[in-house]
């Protein structure tokens, strides 16, 4: 029964019952996993994980469906990006280590004709140069294009889980990606010569 009930619903019902609330871990915890293990890493997403559904419980009786009207997936990123905020050295030391990652896409290399390898290098450099530009962003920015790229959400769902207006959330992924675009300009560049 409670597989047909939306996300407003499970949590209302959770009120009354906590135990509901297994639902919408259920539901959501995955997509959850996977944006936060982008940013910073399996191992602290799994604690992030547990910290963000820790603290949707606790504060289940202060979503709105109104501000969240897609489900509770925009609000639990919210959360998500909060805690994130708390971890942003974890995340920091993440991106340095993408920029320095090695050519070979961390030992990916296995034996292969030239073209390849080559091919290998110049993706390389391509993720050094996403990682410096992503770790060089404002953290709003980050964020925004971050939600969009890794997390798929859309725009009004990232302006729900920043609170922040649709507009601004245009603002920030433009922006976002004309500085990706610069960073990766060099490096398309050069790898056709």
């Amino acid at each position: 029964m409670t597989t047909e009930l939306t996300d407003a619903a499970l949590i209302e019902e959770s009120l009354r019952a906590p135990e509901v609330f297994t639902e919408v871990f259920a539901r959501h915890a995955d997509q959850v996993h996977r944006y936060l293990a982008r940013r910073v890493g399996p191992d602290v997403a799994e604690d992030l994980v547990s910290d963000t559904f820790l603290t949707a419980f606790e504060q289940r009786h202060r979503f709105s469906a109104e501000r969240s009207p897609t489900g509770a997936l925009p609000w639990l990123m919210g959360i998500a990006t909060t805690l994130l905020r708390g971890h942003g050295r974890a995340e920091a030391r993440r991106w340095r280590a993408l920029a320095r990652m090695p050519a070979d896409l961390g030992g990916l290399s296995e034996p292969s004709p030239a073209d390849q390898v080559a091919e290998r290098v110049d993706a390389g450099d391509v993720v050094r140069s996403a990682a410096r530009a992503i770790r060089g962003m404002a953290p709003g920015d980050r964020d925004a294009l971050l939600l969009y790229a890794w997390a798929d959400l859309k725009y009004e769902e990232i302006a729900a889980t920043l609170e922040i207006p649709v507009g601004t959330v245009r603002s920030r992924i433009h922006r976002a990606r004309a500085q990706l675009r610069a960073a990766l300009q060099p490096t398309t560049a050069t790898s056709g010569t």
